[in-house]
């Protein structure tokens, strides 16, 4: 299984010089696309209705759950990254802690994953999904995870968001009602103005 992963490492990392284009492309993808996940979140909270708001609540969980186990699975089960291996190449800094499963998709996976059981918000969560996919493959081409991180980081993340939802009808509404109250003390005057829903 480490030899197909590295083999399939090798044919997807970038080349020494890679095109400028596609290294910035993949760049973007890596770093910066992430910041989407909490800003579909809060625009989902500020503008959706109580059930869009529940599963926002829900995704929220799904992706936090998601980095514990994480945590917890690096405990138990340290995987090095390509560039601690000094395998392929590299144009990104990063820690050099264990690279299985990915933080990076897990989060963005649960909280795709988690969306996408709501009708009203199932094409963004399915273009989101496939955005991760896009996500992958930057962070293996920018040499800092192997393609089976982000195979585990699909299996935690649909796991997170099955086990949240699956246990939601133990929490979901009180917690939704004290975060709704928390949301109306707080921003108020947003709402007075218009400017969210209620």
């Amino acid at each position: 299984m480490e030899t197909l992963n590295d083999t399939v490492f090798l044919w997807l990392n970038a080349p020494a010089h890679p095109d400028p284009w596609l290294l910035s492309a993949a760049i973007v993808l890596a770093n910066w696309l992430i910041w989407l996940a909490p800003l579909i979140l809060i625009a989902g909270w500020l503008y959706g209705d109580g059930t869009t708001r529940r599963t926002v609540i829900l995704s929220a969980l799904a992706g936090t759950l998601g980095l514990l186990v994480n945590q917890l699975i690096a405990l138990v089960w340290t995987h090095p990254r390509p560039f601690v291996l000094g395998l392929g190449h590299t144009f990104m800094q990063h820690a050099p802690d264990s690279s299985f499963p990915s933080d990076h998709l897990t989060l963005w996976w649960a909280i795709a994953f988690s969306l996408l059981v709501q009708a009203r918000l199932r094409f963004p969560a399915a273009l989101m999904a496939v955005l991760g996919i896009a996500i992958a493959w930057a962070r293996i081409y920018l040499g800092v995870h192997f393609p089976l991180d982000m195979a585990g980081a699909a299996i935690v993340a649909i796991l997170c968001a099955w086990l949240v939802r699956a246990l939601a009808g133990w929490y979901l509404d009180p917690l939704y009602r004290l975060m709704l109250s928390i949301y109306r003390a707080a921003f108020g005057w947003l709402i007075r103005k218009g400017l969210t829903r209620p």
